[in-house]
This record gives structure tokens, C-alpha cells and sequence, in this order.
């Protein structure tokens, strides 16, 4: 286990220092994922003349909180898996003792490492614009906020690498996460918060994977009611349901693959 250990720790030095290299495309995918700052504005004003269960003020924070989950959670394994299967680079990764998708993992990671200065600043440059926004967080809002985003990310990360498993049969499985894309910023909360939309499509989406990546997270960051107890068990529920598939199609997808040197 220290040798594993040891390994996991020099990829992760080793990403981290290649992401460094690119501070300034990082910069770039910081606003790129300024959506919800976007929708902030759009929901902000709708509150001040429409009646929703949110104030404007509560909506320019959910979505603050939005803009920090998706920064901490945003996912692109699919991608790489693909251009791993599609140039036959996987084979070489395959030759290594440790499973491929750690690889993975740990340059999600030193991304978010690289990352988070930035947006760090962004959001600081946020409250100077507009400080009544500001709120300090309660310990308790902290402790499940940051433990609901670790979740979302491991949720995130194995919906998308089970998706990319499909490289395996398809040669552009991208196009499925395009798509993908779409379902998952209407019923994730980017789009809008999740309590504004009708009572029976809310308790239809609480029994999917899709409240959990943004909605849940966010929610408690700013203290918007959601059913907390219900949350931590149906989230990881789907997690521990992805895992199984996301096995299963590796070992498939290994059998099935015919990629240089493989």
C-alpha cells in the first residue's frame, strides 16, 4: 500500500506541474464556466418582479455557489479515454501496473489544484463588486457543502468515464456526452435552481443521479432547504450502481480491444 501510495503521489506532482505550464488556458476554462454567473443576473432580475420561492439575493448566491461546485467538479475524461482508444496510446498504459483511470483521476485533481486560485480570485473579485452577496458559511453548511462536492465529483467523474468506456465500440463517443451535456445542465441546477420547478418533477429527479452534481452541493452552501439525509444516501447509491457498470465495460471493453500493440 506505501508503494501505491508513493506512485499515486508522483502522478500527481508530476500533473500538477504539467498543469502549470498552462496558467493561461486554465485562466480561459475559468471563464469559460461563467454560466452560472450569466444565469445569475437572469434569475436575479425575474425575482425581483416575479413571485418565486427565492429571493434575488438568495439567487445571486445559489448560483455563486453554482460557479464554485461546477469549478470544483467539472470532469473531461471522456475525451482523453476516447483519444486514448481511437490512437491506441491505451495499450501503453495497460502495460503499467496500476489501473488506467487513476491516471485520470489524479490530473482531474492537480487540475483543481491549478485551478483554484484563480477562481479563488474570481470569486473574491465577485464579493468586492457586490458585497451584499457576502455570507459566511455556518461549519455545518461547510462540513456537508464540501463532502456533497466530493461526492459530485466522484458521481460526476463515473458517469462520464462510464460513458467513455463505450470508445471501446464507438469510435466518436463524445457526440453521446454532447448530449449528455444538455440533460445535465437543465436537471443538474445550472440552468436554474431546482426548487422553481413543479413539485412532481422535483420528486422525479431527486431519484436521479442529476440533483446531486450541482443542485445538492450548492444548496447547502447557501442554506437552501434540501433533504439532506436523502441526498447522502441516493447520491452515492448511484455511484456505487455507476462503479458496478463502469467494471463491467471494462473488462468488455478490454476483450474487445484491438488498439496498437494491444
Amino acid at each position: 500500500m506505501h508503494a501505491f501510495l508513493r506512485k499515486l503521489a508522483a502522478l500527481l506532482t508530476t500533473y500538477y506541474a504539467y498543469m502549470l505550464e498552462y496558467r493561461a488556458e486554465l485562466i480561459l476554462w475559468v471563464l469559460a464556466g461563467s454560466l452560472p454567473l450569466i444565469m445569475m443576473g437572469v434569475w436575479g432580475e425575474a425575482a425581483r418582479t416575479g413571485d418565486f420561492s427565492l429571493s434575488s439575493l438568495e439567487f445571486t448566491r445559489y448560483f455563486l455557489a453554482v460557479f464554485g461546485v461546477r469549478q470544483l467538479t467539472i470532469v473531461w475524461v471522456i475525451w482523453d479515454f476516447e483519444r486514448e482508444v481511437v490512437e491506441g496510446k491505451l495499450s501503453l498504459r495497460l502495460l503499467q501496473p496500476m489501473d488506467p483511470a487513476w491516471h485520470h483521476v489524479l490530473s482531474h485533481l492537480a487540475e483543481r489544484l491549478a485551478r483554484f486560485p484563480f477562481t479563488l480570485s474570481l470569486v473574491g473579485l465577485f464579493f468586492v463588486l457586490y458585497p451584499l452577496a457576502f455570507w459566511i458559511p455556518s461549519p455545518s453548511q461547510v462540513g456537508l457543502g464540501s463532502l456533497a462536492i466530493l461526492m459530485a465529483f466522484t458521481l460526476r467523474f463515473l458517469m462520464q468515464y462510464t460513458l467513455a468506456l463505450l470508445a471501446f465500440w464507438v469510435e466518436r463517443v463524445t457526440a453521446v456526452e454532447q448530449f449528455h451535456f444538455l440533460v445535465y445542465l437543465f436537471l443538474s441546477g445550472v440552468i436554474a435552481p431546482l426548487s422553481v420547478f413543479p413539485p412532481l418533477l422535483q420528486q422525479i429527479l431527486a431519484w436521479t443521479p442529476f440533483p446531486y452534481l450541482v443542485h445538492f452541493p450548492a444548496s447547502l452552501w447557501v442554506g437552501i432547504p434540501v433533504d439532506i439525509a436523502g441526498g447522502f444516501v441516493i447520491g452515492p447509491a448511484w455511484i456505487g450502481l455507476f462503479w458496478v457498470v463502469n467494471r463491467w465495460l471494462w473488462r468488455k471493453g478490454l476483450q474487445h480491444y484491438s488498439g496498437m500493440g494491444a
